[in-house]
């Protein structure tokens, strides 16, 4: 186990924020898709998507298959509760109905509580990397016909020679004097 941590805590060096709490997020969300086998492939193609350390990623989602397994009941029962499927006769038709039963599942609670999950700890990280100030946190939400649109507060700290460039470029634009 001191190996396996020696090895992630390598792995995670010098990463940002952004690409930590994207990384772990992804990896423990796709490492509990119900169905065994495709988390590995899921984790390597979003590797691949996203550009994200492949070992890295896989480790995560090595450490999240207990969890997967854990997971395994209640994804089907909720999945069985959405789909609103009978249980079948056949075998073969039960295993395959469980298997979509559990994506269902998988698909409405995990992949909510991933997006709240990186947010989340987007936040944590940068709030620890910087002196107690979130760098970078969501600060306001505008809503434009119906849908919120966050916005992102620009660089954290600015010399006195931006701050004035900037106050003179809104006096400037705006025409005042």
């Amino acid at each position: 186990m001191r190996t396996a941590a020696t090895r992630y805590s390598a792995a995670m060096e010098g990463l940002s924020a952004e690409t930590l709490a994207l990384m772990l997020a992804v990896g423990l969300v796709l490492g509990t898709f119900p169905v065994f086998g495709c988390p590995t492939i899921l984790c390597a193609a979003a590797a691949l998507a996203l550009r994200l350390n492949l070992p890295a990623l896989q480790l995560v989602n090595q450490f999240s298959s207990p969890l997967q397994v854990v997971l395994l009941v209640p994804l089907t029962r909720a999945g069985a509760r959405i789909i609103g499927a009978p249980a079948g006769s056949n075998l073969v038709f039960k295993l395959g109905g469980a298997a979509l039963q559990a994506a269902a599942g998988w698909c409405c609670i995990c992949v909510p509580l991933g997006i709240a999950l990186y947010f989340t700890l987007l936040y944590s990280l940068r709030r620890s990397a910087g002196n107690g100030r979130p760098h970078g946190s969501l600060t306001s939400a505008k809503s434009r016909g119906g849908i919120a649109f966050l916005t992102l507060p620009g660089p954290a700290k600015h010399s006195a020679r931006q701050k004035a460039g900037a106050a003179g470029r809104n006096v400037r634009e705006n025409g005042f004097q």
